[in-house]
Order: C-alpha cells, then structure tokens, then sequence
C-alpha cells in the first residue's frame, strides 16, 4: 500500500490530512478498498491504509529528526491496543481502535513498517537482491498480512496463504521502487541493488552526510541523468522481470481464498501487473519521470486474474 509522493503535513512531522489520504489513495498503483466491496471492508481496509500511509509519510517527508518522529508515531500507535488506556492521539490511529480491537487486527506488522522506516532513515542502497528482499519483509510483507487480517482470512504462519500474501505484497513494493528510481535517488536512496548496478555497467556511487535529521543522501553518476541510458533501462527490464515473476508465483494465493477477499487480492495483483505495463510502455526510462500506472490496465487485469483464480 505504499505510495511514495510527499504528504501534506508530514513535512512538518503532523500525521498528513483526510484530504492527502484520500489524494495517496487515488495515486497507488491498485485499488485499495473497491468501491463494490461492502462498506464495514472498506472502512477497515482504509483505517490500515491511512496508518500505513502516514508512517511512510513520516519516514519519508518529515523535517527535523525522523527518527524521534517515528518513535513517537510508535508510542502512540501502542496505544490501540490499551484497552483501559486514554487511546491514542492521532486521528488516523483514533479510527483505527475499532478495527483493531474488534476485528483481531495484529499489533506486529504495523512495528515491522515503523523499523521499515527507522531503516530508510540509516541505509540508503542495498549490496544485492537478498539484501533487498530482507528490507522488503519489513516494508512489503506487513502490508499483505495486514489485508488477509483485514478480511478475517485464516493464515497460518509460514503457510501457503500467507507465502503467497508476501510474494504478492514485495512485488508490488518492488515494482513501485522500479517507477520510482527518479525521486528515490532525490532522497538520496537507491534500491536498485549495487550489485546489479555493476553487472549492467551503471557507474552510481552515494554519499550521505546525515539522514538521520532528513537531510538526505546524495547520489551521483548515471542514475543523475534526466533520461536513462541504455544499460539502465536493460536493468529496470531486467528487475522488472524478477518483480513480475515473484507476483506469478504469489498470485496463486488468489485462488486460495473465497468472496471479498479473492476480489480484493485479484484487484492487488492486477495492479501490479499494470504497473509493470507503466514501465514497458515508457520503455524502461525511470528518470524521465515515474511512469504512470493507468487505471484501465488495472481493470483489464483484474477479470483473467480472478478467471484463472478459478481454473
């Protein structure tokens, strides 16, 4: 459910607005509450999706100390689950109370995207693949569980339902990192990994005086050019094939699960699958600007998923 445009509010440390939620919501890359859904699911699915917004808002556009901003995001976020306490002091967290006490809503996912974001604060380029895996399992896989919570879908830890909820939820991170290599690099990160940087001949090298007060990272050599070169669009292709091949193998879980919830994780899919579209119809160029996922694309995916859900 990430959406890496800047928030209003959140670069003055204040959780962002209903306007800017509603504003992050229309830019994502897949519907995230179906207006054909019934409206308890919607509710509950935005509730989650407002938290998740303003914790990543907070990591990413906040003046001042990020850091000590998050961990009073945290502090207050531990408060919906106090039954007998004062509750929390955030609106978005205020909404949230209902949803997470009477629908079993975990606790856990939501400290794996405020450590996500700690980290953002402290590394800004990951060396290889798996190293970027494991950044994804703090930021990507929290998102997934979350939605399979939201909808009461029984996962066992480590089971098929909640594999396929990860793979699902890195690929659709990753293909938004892919789109989005232009204004990562303008916060001084890098997510393509370094290693493949090399192997494609992409000369980039970083230097960081001190993100943990927000002043961002500089990144210099290609990824600095208004347009990618030939060797970094070959990469962005190559990346975005490893990202569609992991939501593949995720997508099974779609199958797996009944009513809303198949609807719901086939629309996800679906937009992944778009935003790999974005990427092939701008011909891999990630610096000209983010390409844009289009809605109709998202819908086209949507009816083949649930059909070979189905099969």
């Amino acid at each position: 459910m990430r959406d890496s445009r800047s928030a209003h509010g959140a670069a003055t440390g204040r959780p962002p607005g209903e306007a800017r939620l509603r504003q992050a919501e229309q830019a994502e890359n897949f519907p995230v509450a179906m207006r054909v859904l019934p409206g308890r699911l919607r509710l509950r699915l935005r509730a989650i999706y407002d938290v998740v917004r303003t914790i990543d808002d907070l990591g990413d556009e906040a003046d001042g100390d990020r850091v000590a901003g998050l961990h009073a995001f945290a502090e207050d976020l531990a408060a919906v689950w106090i039954r007998n306490g004062p509750g929390p002091r955030a609106p978005v967290l205020r909404r949230l109370v209902p949803v997470a006490r009477d629908g079993g809503l975990p606790r856990e996912p939501f400290d794996r995207l405020i450590a996500a974001n700690l980290q953002d604060q402290r590394v800004m380029r990951y060396r290889t693949w798996d190293e970027l895996l494991g950044y994804c399992a703090l930021s990507a896989e929290p998102i997934g569980r979350l939605v399979l919570a939201a909808f009461e879908v029984a996962a066992p830890p480590g089971g098929v339902i909640e594999r396929g909820a990860d793979q699902v939820s890195t690929a659709l991170q990753l293909l938004e990192h892919w789109q989005d290599v232009a204004e990562d690099r303008d916060r001084g990160r890098v997510y393509l990994p370094a290693e493949d940087l090399e192997r494609f001949g992409i000369p980039c090298s970083w230097h960081v005086p001190g993100a943990t007060t927000g002043q961002p990272g500089v990144v210099e050599g290609d990824l600095r050019a208004t347009s990618s070169s030939p060797a970094l669009r070959w990469l962005i292709a190559h990346e975005t094939a490893r990202a569609t091949a992991l939501l593949d193998e995720g997508a099974g879980v779609v199958g797996r699960l009944q009513g809303w919830a198949r609807l719901a994780v086939a629309g996800y899919v679906a937009g992944g699958r778009a935003a790999a579209d974005a990427l092939r119809r701008a011909d891999w160029d990630v610096l000209a600007g983010s390409p844009t996922t289009r809605r109709r694309d998202v819908v086209r995916h949507i009816v083949p998923e649930l059909i070979r859900s189905a099969l």
